[in-house]
């Protein structure tokens, strides 16, 4: 069920208009679409920001202006770099029959036994690439690793999908990987080698003075 954002409407676009919406606790924003071309509105920067928290930058949001109701998601998202406020937010009306591209989040579920064995986890993929209609898409995708091993991999295919969505990413490419543990002990060894190495030449030298 689409989460409901309130906004009101805008006509005046100065940037004190701006500053003055966002004083008030408000987020200037855009909605466009299709049928709708665009509108300037403003919307709650605290329901907004409750929204992305709880349901995720991908949530389709009914946006109610004036009596008017749009199924929208969010576009784009520009924040203060520095106070992490969000300044504006650009809304795209969406259709619920239609597919749409998305990136969401790859949540890693489980302790690799891998990682209990000693190896290092990595992680090179952390957003994946889905199409699917916007009811159906999920907050993130979740990847068991609790049977991952030492050497080995998940792959953008071996990621299960529920039918619902399309992956979008090389299936060849890796998502999860365990990495062998460091060998301490080859390493100690490999030291006390070079610093025997010169004793060795030494007595070498002491042998060959001799003769």
């Amino acid at each position: 069920m689409p989460v409901v954002l309130n906004a009101k409407e805008r006509s005046n676009f100065t940037n004190s208009a701006k500053r003055e919406i966002r004083e008030k606790g408000h987020i200037p924003a855009i909605i466009y679409g299709k049928d709708l071309g665009s509108k300037a509105v403003a919307i709650d920067s605290v329901e907004l920001m409750k929204i992305l928290r709880e349901k995720g930058r991908n949530a389709v949001l009914n946006l109610e202006v004036g009596g008017d109701n749009h199924s929208v998601m969010v576009h784009e998202i520009q924040k203060d770099p520095l106070k992490d406020e969000i300044l504006h937010a650009d809304f795209h009306v969406v259709n619920m029959d239609t597919e749409v591209d998305v990136e969401v989040n790859i949540q890693l579920i489980g302790e690799a036994q891998g990682v209990k064995d000693g190896g290092v986890l990595q992680q090179p993929l952390h957003q994946i690439k889905l199409r699917a209609k916007p009811g159906a898409i999920p907050s993130s995708i979740e990847v068991d690793i609790t049977h991952l091993g030492v050497n080995e991999t998940i792959q953008v295919k071996d990621i299960p999908t529920n039918g619902q969505v399309e992956i979008l990413d090389e299936p060849e490419e890796v998502a999860v990987t365990i990495l062998p543990p460091k060998q301490e002990e080859e390493i100690d060894s490999g030291e006390e080698q070079e610093s025997g190495e010169p004793e060795a030449v030494e007595g070498r030298e002491n042998q060959n003075n001799e003769t």
